[in-house]
């Protein structure tokens, strides 16, 4: 179970996703977790930089994945659950939106960044999840407003350790439910989807198309719907509200 693998802290490392990917490649693919104080060469998705500050939470889960990379694309939609559900037993009125397809949002402020990688060693399929949360500070990231736990109310002695244990029991119910529930997973995901019935902006940086937010495909695609009345399913890219609907 992810919930009881062991967790390893290091004071600083470059990055908690590069030394789970150095144990997967080295043939270690059991489930662990690696936690940093501080990360000297954090990255985010699209290899964008990831400010890491000593207060925050920089960690990444290794594990293998027996249903293969058909389970693995259903990951990060629970990872952003489980950080959602952490970060309200934090701070409990926390209204946390997830951002399609990978981040946690309070009022449109980045709260946590979510990186998924995979991979294959000696016949297994492994995972690494990474996850950075702004407990104490809130950095400038890749252009867009920042936000933490403290600065939404909670106790200035909060800890990254205390984060990661909630965190560590959330995951291990959502890993759960993407395995054998995704349907479900994805109705939990939309009940706090940002953008959800707006018109957005969405796809890859050279081929972005603008529509309405109608909801998830059963493979976790986001669709939307077209100025001419079509309908597409992105699969990749990123997110940006445009407009509320009148």
């Amino acid at each position: 179970m992810i919930q009881h693998a062991p967790v390893y802290w290091y004071d600083e490392i470059d990055s908690t996703s590069e030394e789970a990917k150095r144990r997967a490649r080295g043939g270690e693919t059991s489930a662990v977790w690696i936690a940093a104080r501080q990360q000297t060469a954090g990255r985010g998705r699209l290899g964008r930089n990831w400010v890491s500050p000593t207060g925050n939470l920089f960690t990444t889960v290794l594990f293998p994945e027996p249903g293969g990379l058909t389970v693995a694309s259903r990951i990060p939609f629970a990872a952003a659950l489980a950080v959602r559900d952490a970060c309200t037993r934090v701070v409990p009125d926390l209204d946390a939106k997830l951002k399609w397809p990978n981040d946690v949002r309070i009022d449109r402020a980045k709260i946590c960044g979510i990186l998924t990688e995979s991979g294959e060693t000696n016949g297994v399929v492994w995972i690494a999840l990474g996850m950075g949360i702004n407990v104490q500070h809130a950095p400038a990231v890749f252009e867009q407003a920042s936000t933490s736990l403290v600065e939404q109310g909670a106790p200035a002695a909060v800890a990254p350790e205390h984060v990661l244990d909630d965190l560590r029991t959330n995951l291990d119910q959502r890993v759960t439910q993407a395995r054998n529930n995704f349907e479900q997973l994805l109705e939990d995901w939309l009940r706090h989807a940002e953008g959800l019935g707006q018109i957005i902006e969405a796809g890859p940086h050279d081929r972005r198309v603008q529509g309405v937010f109608e909801g998830l495909a059963p493979d976790g695609g986001l669709n939307l719907r077209l100025p001419d009345g079509s309908r597409q399913t992105i699969r990749a890219g990123d997110v940006d509200l445009v407009r509320q609907v009148d």
